[in-house]
């Protein structure tokens, strides 16, 4: 199986929410399965394009106690977060790592206002995604981040290049 997740920030420029969801329908076709969220914005936008029989959306009530134990390592105030987004935060460690928590993601598309694509670039501005990423980067798993423009450029070639594979 091939997995992505695809996630950001709700305040995701339109024009990155239309790219997000065309770059979802290609990798359906792909038989890459989404991993996302369902918050408004970015997961959305993927989840409207992967097919529904290759997606899963954590919500925040499927955080475990393993997911909030991961998620509190990567969270640089995770005491200041009420119990609420402490769910949000944990639920995002299935995102990356999938239902057992060892299966990674084979890479993660996201957008976020700072360009962040690692835990050292994080900052305020990554807001929710940066946890993400930190995982991600924890697990040396790839990220585009969508507002760097070679990034996208990258993903654009990707499915035009893959245009005619089913």
């Amino acid at each position: 199986m091939k997995y992505y997740t695809g996630i950001g920030s709700r305040k995701t420029p339109k024009q990155i929410l239309d790219l997000m969801t065309s770059i979802a329908i290609k990798l359906s076709t792909l038989n890459y399965i989404l991993r996302s969220g369902g918050a408004i914005g970015a997961d959305i936008a993927f989840e409207n394009g992967a097919d529904p029989t290759k997606c899963k959306i954590y919500k925040a009530n499927d955080a475990t106690i393993e997911t909030f134990q991961i998620a509190q390592k990567f969270h640089p105030a995770w005491e200041k977060c009420s119990n609420y987004v402490q769910k949000l935060h944990a639920r995002n460690v299935f995102q990356i790592l999938g239902d057992d928590l060892k299966t990674p993601s084979n890479f993660v598309i996201c957008w976020t206002p700072d360009g962040a694509i690692n835990h050292i670039q994080r900052s305020i501005k990554t807001g929710g995604t940066g946890l993400a990423i930190s995982i991600a980067y924890s697990y040396n798993i790839p990220v585009f981040n969508l507002q760097r423009l070679d990034h996208r450029n990258k993903l654009i070639n990707f499915c035009q290049k893959n245009s005619n594979k089913k």
